[in-house]
């Protein structure tokens, strides 16, 4: 599988990090190692499925010493969910400074195209954490499915910021339960899930899909179509 996200590219064909006089600090060192662990099994997982993935093939692809992987990780498990998460962060922060940029007198349904646009892409740059965290994630053990409920209570919480400032704007939009920004999550999970399973590359578009079913759970907009 040729590597295309950042996230998975790896260190196989270059050098180990340097040592001698040439050696980094020891901080830079050890946070060089996590990222180039995190990175190895992203690309090690969306290649082979994490289940065939051992400890041995994630530190040659990242160019360090076994030694080096029990410094920053317990297990195989504990390497993915941190992959998973620092990923994760990366994409919240993503979406969160795409609507941040916008104007102040941007719409709400705007502000909400934006942000499946910045979540979408995130995810089409990304071709390997995506096929990662939404078909191999679960497969890391019990806390797996712990990681994956923190993630859709995040999106969901970005679902209720959307909705508090869009009532602002219009106070007609219906009042919602907490169930509401939670099944909203739950739903874009579903599709982008199909979506890469699929192997569909251009995960963008499902941009109107999307925007059409936050719409309609948590402004009561009839579903548009055609």
């Amino acid at each position: 599988m040729r590597q295309e996200g950042s996230l998975a590219r790896t260190h196989e064909q270059e050098p180990g990090l340097p040592r001698g006089r040439a050696s980094l600090p020891a901080d830079a060192v050890r946070a060089a190692q996590r990222e180039r662990l995190i990175r190895a099994i992203i690309a090690a997982s969306a290649e082979n499925g994490y289940l065939r993935v051992t400890i041995a093939d994630v530190v040659q692809r990242a160019k360090v010493s076994r030694a080096a992987f029990y410094a920053h990780f317990s297990d195989k498990d504990d390497c993915l969910l941190e992959a998973t998460l620092f990923g994760r962060r990366l994409l919240i922060g993503h979406i969160t400074a795409e609507t941040r940029a916008l104007p102040a007198e941007t719409s709400a349904e705007e502000s909400l195209r934006v942000a499946c646009r910045a979540f979408l892409r995130f995810l089409t740059d990304e071709p390997e954490f995506a096929r990662v965290f939404y078909l191999e994630l679960p497969s890391a053990g019990p806390q797996a499915i712990t990681r994956a409920i923190e993630a859709q209570r995040q999106y969901a919480h970005l679902n209720e910021l959307w909705h508090r400032r869009a009532r602002v704007q219009d106070p007609s939009l219906p009042d919602v339960p907490p169930e509401a920004f939670a099944a909203a999550v739950g739903a874009t999970t579903e599709l982008v899930r199909s979506a890469v399973h699929a192997g569909r590359t251009r995960l963008l578009d499902l941009e109107d899909a999307l925007v059409a079913l936050h719409l309609a759970l948590l402004a009561g907009r009839p579903w548009q179509t055609g």
